[in-house]
């Protein structure tokens, strides 16, 4: 199954990404906090949503689970097509 990108509208949105690719690798948070270097207390924040994190230890985690972070101008053909995407797959659900 392909993953479609998905477009981060909320400061709470990434989290759920974080533990998907997480659970997916069948890491449990703390093997994967040791694994990326990282506390599991930020790993469980991160993943909830709650408090803040630090952009570096964000990018970390999002390295070490495989996945990137990519900043486009928010009218580039690619949001625009994630956008097409995320309500064809999932409608209803902000992406």
């Amino acid at each position: 199954m392909e993953t479609i990108p998905t477009l981060l509208n909320a400061p709470d949105a990434l989290g759920p990404l974080v533990r998907q690719r997480r659970r997916a690798q069948h890491l449990r948070i703390d093997d994967a906090a040791a694994l990326l270097g990282v506390s599991v207390d930020l790993m469980s924040r991160l993943e909830n949503g709650q408090g803040s994190v630090r952009l570096d230890k964000a990018l970390a985690v999002l390295e070490g689970l495989g996945l990137a972070m990519l900043v486009v101008p928010k009218d580039h053909p690619w949001v625009q097509r994630t956008r097409l995407a995320s309500a064809v797959h999932e409608p209803g659900v902000p992406r």
